[in-house]
């Protein structure tokens, strides 16, 4: 099910975001568990944006799953500048795109007796 938000754009061929380097609480030590550039190769394989790579880290799952996003619960941590550029692209992508109305109108037939 789409979410009422992407009803009447194409979503299907929209860009794409990533996950990267796992992120240790301890000493903030980055390492690229899943290796590298694998978002911006998908992207260019098919053609889109890579919006953004965000990392893996434990308090992103934290907060997630007490009910408390991380833009909302650490609001200057590098994770939410990442989320909040992420939804700037999205958004711009989005209003660029032309919503498809014509759901909305009824079916005219004209037909000749």
């Amino acid at each position: 099910m789409i979410p009422a938000v992407f009803c009447g754009f194409d979503v299907r061929k929209f860009d794409t975001s990533s996950r990267v380097n796992c992120i240790c609480s301890k000493c903030g030590h980055e390492e690229p568990i899943f290796g590298s550039g694998g978002g911006q190769s998908m992207s260019h394989q098919y053609g889109v944006e890579l919006l953004g790579s965000l990392p893996l880290e434990l308090h992103i799952r934290e907060e997630t799953d007490s009910g408390k996003p991380t833009v909302v619960a650490q609001p200057d941590c590098r994770a939410t500048a990442i989320y909040r550029e992420i939804a700037r692209k999205t958004a711009a992508k989005l209003s660029l795109q032309a919503k498809d109305y014509a759901a909305k109108f009824p079916r005219i037939v004209i037909q000749n007796n």
